[in-house]
């Protein structure tokens, strides 16, 4: 028989089982810091009909799809978790309290060229909060809060959220007589931080036939150290920029009431996000260490997320953080906290007697009292069985032999010191639930010192 030589495909990332339990620690965090804030937990399919993902696409969307039929029906992979949830959204209109507050952490798929860090198939973690016909501004003040609260709940310190407004923008191009150029003149700006100041220009006076002096006001002020007293000076010559201008200073009062420290955010004029559906308030979070990566969490304000599938008007705002470029990133740089526990058990039990009742009564007693309890009964050497606990790295071995069995007792080795006692059952419960608490107290995530 031939062989197939076993290989993962470029761009889907597998985990060794140290790291799965790394990540999965890192995708409960999130859970319980949106569950926090009162987000819903949502899943929707993976596959969907094609006409309902592409609604809103073409272009670069239908590029890179993964698009195939089965028998008459045109289906795709779900390429982001926002278009699913403007389709669930629709669908569920008269089931739903609005506003309505959800979470979805899953896998979405791409196909585009796999990069260093960048994947065909990756998990997103977002949230979104929807209204029916309106939603109040004080929900994109809220928003900073929960990317902050979860950053630092995952163990991140050294992270800033930029925030801005796309009506400011779209205002201040008017201004500077750009509305016609608005859309490229945004998508440009947006690559600022990327290629820098003399490029953008470059790209708005030779690709968008921006005046060279209008190209040098606008890039002096979206780079002004003072942005809001900047906008402030612009204000009544426009009223678009001034409602923008008006919602920017709501969202960042509030901030500090919902939490959010100041240096962990700046009013940033340059963030434009390069999507067309953003429409007033917009996020990007970098880690300040590490810019070259780019933003970590990212999203903002849309005034209609299902225009393509009912006539209500669906306002909403919402974040996303590419949860495995994340991990990939964060294990690059040694952000990873390997003193966590990622063993699979807590405890191996290891009978020393023929008869195996006591040991497996012993191994439902420590199960019950919830401490994760695995029974190794393999027919190996002593040496190999220990060396199995070690290569898991399980912090607790039981020895039940014959003397332990008659005295009610057990004979525990911390494998980490080295220390082993016989002592009770009870005692033994207390003393593994004592030590797994110390490993176990930390973050996922571990900034590196300085």
């Amino acid at each position: 028989m031939d062989r197939i030589k076993p290989r993962t495909l470029s761009g889907f990332m597998e985990l060794l089982p140290a790291r799965q339990v790394q990540f999965d620690r890192m995708v409960e965090t999130l859970r319980k810091t949106y569950s926090l804030y009162g987000f819903t937990p949502l899943d929707t399919p993976a596959i969907e009909a094609s006409e309902v993902l592409l609604a809103k696409g073409g272009g670069e969307t239908e590029k890179q799809i993964y698009r195939f039929t089965k028998g008459d029906t045109d289906l795709s992979l779900r390429f982001d978790l926002t278009v699913p949830l403007a389709k669930y959204v629709a669908l569920h209109t008269g089931d739903l309290t609005f506003p309505f507050r959800r979470f979805q952490i899953g896998k979405v798929y791409r196909g585009e060229r796999a990069q260093r860090g960048r994947f065909r198939e990756f998990y997103q973690a977002d949230i979104d909060v929807i209204g029916d016909g309106s939603l109040d501004i004080i929900n994109e003040a809220e928003i900073p809060s929960i990317i902050y609260k979860t950053f630092t709940a995952l163990g991140l310190k050294r992270f800033q959220i930029r925030v801005n407004n796309r009506k400011v923008l779209n205002g201040l191009f008017d201004l500077l007589g750009l509305k016609e150029q608005a859309g490229d003149v945004m998508r440009t700006i947006d690559k600022l931080e990327k290629i820098g100041p003399e490029k953008v220009k470059e790209l708005l006076v030779n690709e968008f036939s921006v005046p060279a002096a209008t190209a040098d006001q606008l890039l002096e002020l979206l780079s002004t150290n003072d942005p809001m007293g900047a906008l402030a000076a612009l204000k009544g010559q426009n009223e678009l920029f001034d409602q923008g201008v008006e919602e920017l200073s709501t969202v960042v009062n509030y901030m500090s009431a919902f939490g959010v420290p100041a240096e962990n955010y700046k009013v940033d004029l340059t963030i434009a996000r390069g999507l067309d559906y953003y429409t007033g308030t917009v996020y990007e979070t970098a880690m300040l260490d590490h810019p070259e990566i780019g933003s970590i969490c990212s999203g903002g304000r849309y005034d209609n997320l299902a225009e393509y599938y009912t006539n209500k008007q669906l306002p909403g705002v919402g974040i996303s953080i590419g949860l495995t470029r994340l991990f990939f990133v964060l294990e690059d740089q040694k952000y990873l906290n390997d003193d966590l526990l990622t063993s699979p058990a807590d405890v191996l039990v290891l009978p020393m007697t023929a008869d195996l009742s006591p040991a497996i009564a012993l191994a439902t007693t420590l199960r019950e009292a919830g401490i994760r309890t695995q029974l190794y009964t393999e027919n190996k050497k002593f040496k190999q069985k220990i060396g199995y606990a070690d290569k898991l790295g399980i912090p607790y071995v039981i020895f039940l032999g014959d003397d332990e069995v008659k005295e009610g007792k057990a004979a525990v080795k911390d494998m980490a010191s080295g220390e082993q006692l016989t002592q009770t059952v009870d005692e033994a419960i207390e003393r593994i639930r004592a030590g797994l608490a110390q490993r176990s107290a930390g973050t996922p995530i571990r900034e590196p010192q300085a």
